[in-house]
């Protein structure tokens, strides 16, 4: 897809940087760029926009001070794009106050905000957990030894409406050993001890166990093949990616085949990537040029 504004007092070209048989990618500004989508259109706006933290990034990346001030311009716009039915899945790490071993709140106010005061509503909050990530902030993990490893993202899933289309149907995971063999020899209703009361309802065999909020997904991408194309032709890789099955889990319940996903700070394009290979057509904005040169070797191998 390729169009041009016809607006003559808006500078902004709104051609595509590359394009892939379901999806585009832009080279820009999302606030300039997101005006050329129409209301009501989207139906999964899946991002982690840069975190609010204590040391400059890269990247590009707010102080918590600033930061609900510098993402409501964003919202305000996500929640137009987005449809009736929509999702806006919003992960988001967390941050120290500067020079004190005490947690930054901005993940919480900004959640407020967006819910108080933009009208989305939280659908659900979900922890991304990487058992992998290194242990940060070094003076409080590892110098001083008085704060634990910090492994958890907190996700927040918001909605325009009460009842965004999802179906957990989609992201069954595979069956414990354990739940395998009470499949296999039946269960006698009972009393717990807790006071649930487990019916005989409960040795369904429903093709997998519905997953919980918290998603154990370690980041691999150290070793992919985008890292490695990266490194050979001399392109600098996106130094903060989020791993391709967290894409691929609120894509797959969330969205239909055809519907449309976009990633307002796309970075090296996991979301692109991951919505191509499912057949959903995908949006992606991202304002480094570096980033989205480097994001093409991910759809080599498509």
């Amino acid at each position: 897809m390729k169009q041009e504004d016809t607006n003559p007092q808006n500078k902004i070209n709104f051609t595509a940087y590359y394009s892939k048989d379901y999806g585009n990618v832009y080279l820009g500004n999302t606030l300039e760029l997101i005006k050329f989508i129409p209301d009501d259109s989207v139906n999964l706006i899946l991002t982690s926009p840069p975190f609010a933290l204590t040391r400059k990034k890269e990247y590009g990346n707010e102080s918590a001070e600033k930061y609900i001030e510098w993402f409501l311009p964003f919202a305000r716009e996500f929640k137009r794009v987005l449809a009736p039915d929509g999702s806006f899945v919003l992960d988001l790490g967390g941050a120290y106050l500067p020079g004190f071993p005490v947690r930054s709140i901005y993940q919480y106010e900004l959640l407020v905000t967006l819910c108080k005061e933009v009208g989305f509503y939280l659908a659900q909050e979900f922890y991304h957990y990487n058992p992998s990530r290194l242990p940060t902030p070094a003076e409080w993990v590892t110098v001083r030894r008085i704060r634990v490893k910090d492994s958890v993202n907190v996700v927040w899933w918001l909605s325009k409406t009460p009842h965004p289309k999802a179906n957990n149907r989609k992201v069954l995971k595979p069956y414990s050993k354990s739940m395998k063999q009470l499949l296999k020899r039946g269960y006698k209703a009972k009393l717990r001890p807790s006071g649930h009361d487990i019916s005989n309802k409960f040795q369904k065999d429903n093709q997998g166990a519905i997953p919980p909020n918290l998603l154990e997904l370690a980041n691999t991408e150290s070793n992919s093949a985008y890292l490695r194309r990266c490194k050979q032709e001399g392109v600098k890789p996106h130094p903060a990616r989020f791993p391709s099955a967290f894409a691929e889990f609120f894509i797959k319940f969330v969205t239909d085949e055809g519907d449309v996903v976009l990633d307002p700070f796309s970075g090296s394009n996991t979301t692109g990537f991951v919505a191509e290979t499912l057949k959903r057509r995908w949006t992606s904005f991202e304002i480094n040029e570096d980033y989205i040169l480097g994001s093409r070797y991910r759809f080599e191998d498509i």
